[in-house]
């Protein structure tokens, strides 16, 4: 991965006179980093939906997989299509360093594009109008979080450690509840859920904050908005998935 985060926390450190300049340049790098990903978003939730609508149809006994359906979800295909958004993510965290903006621009819309495949079947689960309000729910909350982070004078610095060792812990709890199914432990999980990716998104959007620096070219200025991006973009959807877990309304 980009060795960004252990880069100085440069903004802050500026001569006098320049504080306009550099408040400006951080605006436009962090529009830059919440424009590219609210493009992912848009894309992810396109091809979800682009996805649903081919691979399923409604029939007299409930939603059924269309003959694209089946390969797609019915086959060994299906781990592929769950796996390919954490390769990719590993992919570009590891050769961001290397690539052209341009390039990672694409890998990025290509994982963004991947991960609205693998998300197609929420729309099978849980009703359209409550993956909506969900939706909603979680921008706002994104919203605010992100804002406190982008704000606050307080160093996070130590609240990401703890909510990484929490992550770890949720990671693993999710796996036992795979082959348990208990329903008080997946509730659990949701809850612990939001706490965690609220607290990432501000974590997140302190550190993409502190890794702008105004003397960066337009190449590091650039692979530095598309990891945060990708940060703030993981953050967001495993939010929504939370809350969907938590008030999505079952189609059944």
């Amino acid at each position: 991965m980009a060795n960004y985060e252990n880069q100085p926390a440069r903004y802050g450190a500026r001569a006098t006179g320049a504080v306009g300049a550099v408040d400006e340049g951080l605006r436009a790098y962090m529009l830059r980093v919440y424009n590219y990903m609210a493009i992912g978003l848009a894309l992810t939730g396109a091809f979800a939906y682009g996805v649903f609508s081919v691979a399923f149809q409604e029939t007299a006994s409930g939603l059924m997989f269309t003959e694209i359906g089946q390969t797609l979800f019915g086959s060994p295909l299906r781990w592929v299509i769950m796996l390919a958004p954490l390769a990719m993510v590993f992919f570009l965290s590891f050769r961001v360093h290397t690539m052209a903006v341009g390039t990672a621009q694409l890998v990025f819309w290509v994982f963004a594009a991947l991960m609205g495949v693998s998300l197609a079947t929420i729309f099978a689960l849980y009703t359209q109008n409550s993956i909506t309000q969900v939706f909603f729910i979680t921008a706002a909350t994104f919203g605010a979080v992100s804002l406190w982070g982008y704000t606050t004078q307080r160093d996070l610095t130590g609240m990401g450690s703890f909510l990484f060792m929490g992550l770890i812990g949720l990671i693993i709890a999710m796996l036992v509840n795979w082959w348990l199914a208990s329903s008080a432990l997946g509730f659990a999980i949701s809850v612990i859920g939001v706490l965690i990716f609220t607290g990432l998104t501000a974590y997140d959007t302190q550190k993409i904050k502190e890794m702008y620096f105004a003397g960066d070219d337009a190449a590091v200025s650039g692979r530095k908005a598309i990891m945060g991006a990708l940060s703030l973009y993981l953050d967001f959807i495993n939010l929504f998935l939370m809350f969907l877990r938590l008030f999505g309304q079952s189609r059944e």
